[in-house]
């Protein structure tokens, strides 16, 4: 089923958490709801599981009605299930029986068959007997999905579900995660303020700020065309370059870029992703080397070079693998135009 928002508003006292999100997650879609502390995403989530009643604006979930003002269907009739932050298990409870809790609705005769199929949906089907204490940070993050998925909800939704395991295991819990979405059919909303994991997880991202949804749409779409600076900058990392506009392209000390719309003589910010810069080797003067670092998969250099008005630009680059830069080395540095976004002057 379809879970739909319409111009949802929400306050705590005077503060307006939410304003305006219109919103919807189709059958077997992932929708992440990227953006910092504060945002109001967990406030969303809480509305579409009942746990908060609807101020204004409507949810709906396969087209009914389920929650508005003055009117909200209670949480367990919703089929809507919840994965939270700290998973929320029993600690007196078996695997089994926190599984089983999820069903208490459900008929008893049904309720150990789904049990072993949630248990054996993420993996755990061994581990009916164990008690929470004895399980991993990933394996009760499992226990908790397949608690909330045993009752077979319409929709699913993750409170930051990885973020209290360490790097290491959040990858590959993540992983594990997404494939029990993919073939689970449910339409899934996740809440989370690190954009990888969003990029990783989602089909979709709705990146928040102040309440408002800045943008929507696939992965690639927000981090190769932001539509605000801020959302840019929240993808990943970028370098921050002052240019003019001269004949419809913004001029910067590393190249041009095109500025359509942009005003003759206008100041603006080019905003460029460290993979969006072009190193190569020449005798003239560019920039110089301050450091170069393997990370691994990439290598990353830090650069100085001066701005064109009297001032000096720190950029970072990252490049593929290969022979590393010394420190004082002087290279050139073009851009890539897929990786550089051109925006009028912040205001302040």
């Amino acid at each position: 089923m379809t879970l739909t928002f319409h111009n949802i508003h929400h306050a705590y006292a005077a503060h307006e958490v939410l304003r305006g999100i219109d919103l919807s997650v189709a059958p077997g879609e992932i929708v992440c709801l990227l953006g910092a502390s504060g945002c109001g995403k967990t406030t969303l989530l809480r509305l579409a599981s009942g746990l908060e009643p609807v101020q204004s604006g409507r949810i709906e979930l396969g087209g009914q009605v389920i929650a508005e003002p003055g009117r909200d269907v209670p949480p367990e009739r919703r089929g809507v299930g919840f994965v939270f932050q700290d998973y929320a298990l029993f600690p007196h409870l078996t695997v089994a029986e926190n599984v089983a809790f999820g069903l208490r609705f459900a008929p008893r005769a049904e309720r150990g068959p789904r049990v072993t199929e949630a248990l054996a949906r993420v993996g755990l089907a061994d581990y009916r007997a164990a008690f929470p204490h004895m399980l991993s940070g990933g394996q009760q993050q499992r226990v908790a999905l397949a608690r909330a998925l045993a009752p077979r909800p319409s929709v699913l939704l993750l409170d930051e579900a990885f973020a209290s395991l360490d790097a290491r295991l959040r990858e590959q819990v993540r992983d594990d995660t997404l494939h029990v979405l993919q073939t689970s059919g449910i339409a899934t909303l996740l809440v989370t303020h690190d954009s990888e994991e969003a990029m990783f997880m989602g089909d979709r991202i709705a990146l928040m700020r102040d309440g408002r949804i800045l943008q929507l749409g696939p992965p690639e779409t927000l981090y190769f065309a932001p539509t605000d600076r801020y959302v840019a900058a929240f993808l990943g990392e970028v370098n921050r370059l002052p240019g003019r506009v001269t004949g419809g392209v913004a001029e910067t000390a590393i190249g041009l870029l095109p500025a359509a719309g942009m005003a003759e003589g206008a100041a603006v910010e080019v905003l460029v992703r460290p993979e969006g810069l072009r190193l190569g080797t020449a005798a003239a003067r560019k920039a110089e080397v301050q450091a170069c670092r393997l990370l691994g998969a990439t290598t990353l250099v830090h650069l100085s070079l001066p701005d064109g008005v009297g001032g000096m630009l720190h950029l970072h680059a990252r490049l593929p693998p290969g022979p590393r830069l010394s420190r004082g080395e002087c290279v050139t540095v073009a851009i890539d135009p897929e990786r550089a976004f051109v925006f009028p002057p912040e205001t302040p």
